[in-house]
């Protein structure tokens, strides 16, 4: 007795439109009986086609890349088959023609991942951190415009050569002025992002192997300068005659003595300026992330 879910492919030939000795080659997925066909777009002479082995004919070198072709086609739809079995997907005609073509929910693309990872993350992320990744969302887009010269890909074609490519862009981007634009701590926060972006597709099950397995985020540690007592008394004493560099000065102090990093300098208010137990005022605050 026939399975019910019986999967064969064929190639087969239509006699081209513009020219009747010119043959346009299909190949047919058939799944329980139903038929999804695809183009190759390919073309054969009339002569060249062996109908009974469903290849070409011959042994010039024009007939053995098309036969090698098809055979790639032959174990592309094979893996396609695959894969929708092995991730307990329906199986049907019309699925694996789909897989093939890059045109199912699987298929999602990069500039797809990155406007549903900003577009989740604006409402968790800090305006600045989100300011960040629109960044490195536009290196991304001109990436891929100048150097792959497109304008996204799916993320099943990400791989380990992307993204070390990718980084080596960054590393040499100039600006107008043909000027370095990133030092190495620049182009690893980047990478970083987007990393954690392609993290999510893999959480999504967007793609199943994450190309950044085996790279590694190299940072340059730098030891921090500060600034002495007596630096902090001269800066302190020094008088400006803009208005604007005295409070800035003021606010700079400020946060020297009371160790609030800048953010939260900025936001603080007189709401957060309580008197504690001693009878003393306090700053009372919840620190932000400052990076």
């Amino acid at each position: 007795m026939k399975s019910k879910n019986t999967f064969t492919l064929i190639f087969f030939t239509r006699k081209s439109r513009s020219n009747p000795e010119q043959l346009s080659i299909y190949v047919r997925i058939t799944v329980a009986g139903k038929r999804a066909e695809i183009s190759l777009k390919r073309n054969v002479h009339v002569a060249q086609w062996d109908s009974t082995k469903t290849k070409g004919k011959g042994n010039t070198e024009k007939i053995r890349i098309l036969n090698a072709y098809l055979d790639q086609v032959y174990t592309k739809l094979l893996q396609c088959h695959k894969q929708l079995l092995e991730e307990d997907k329906i199986i049907s005609s019309d699925a694996i023609k789909s897989r093939y073509l890059g045109e199912d929910n699987k298929s999602k693309t990069l500039i797809e991942l990155i406007v549903y990872h900003n577009e989740n993350m604006v409402h968790v992320l800090k305006a600045g951190t989100m300011k960040n990744y629109y960044t490195t969302e536009k290196y991304l887009e001109r990436f891929l415009h100048k150097k792959r010269r497109v304008k996204d890909i799916y993320l099943k074609q990400l791989n380990f050569r992307f993204i070390i490519d990718f980084e080596y862009y960054l590393r040499n981007y100039k600006n107008k002025k043909k000027q370095l634009v990133l030092n190495n701590n620049g182009v690893m926060k980047h990478m970083e992002r987007f990393k954690k972006m392609v993290n999510l597709a893999v959480k999504l099950e967007w793609i199943t192997k994450n190309p950044f397995t085996h790279f590694q985020l190299k940072y340059d540690k730098y030891n921090r300068q500060y600034l002495t007592e007596r630096e902090l008394k001269l800066l302190e004493n020094t008088e400006f005659k803009a208005e604007r560099l005295d409070k800035i000065k003021d606010c700079f102090l400020f946060a020297c003595y009371t160790g609030l990093a800048y953010i939260d300098t900025k936001e603080l208010t007189k709401e957060h300026i309580v008197r504690g137990i001693d009878n003393n005022y306090w700053i009372y605050t919840k620190r932000k992330k400052n990076r």
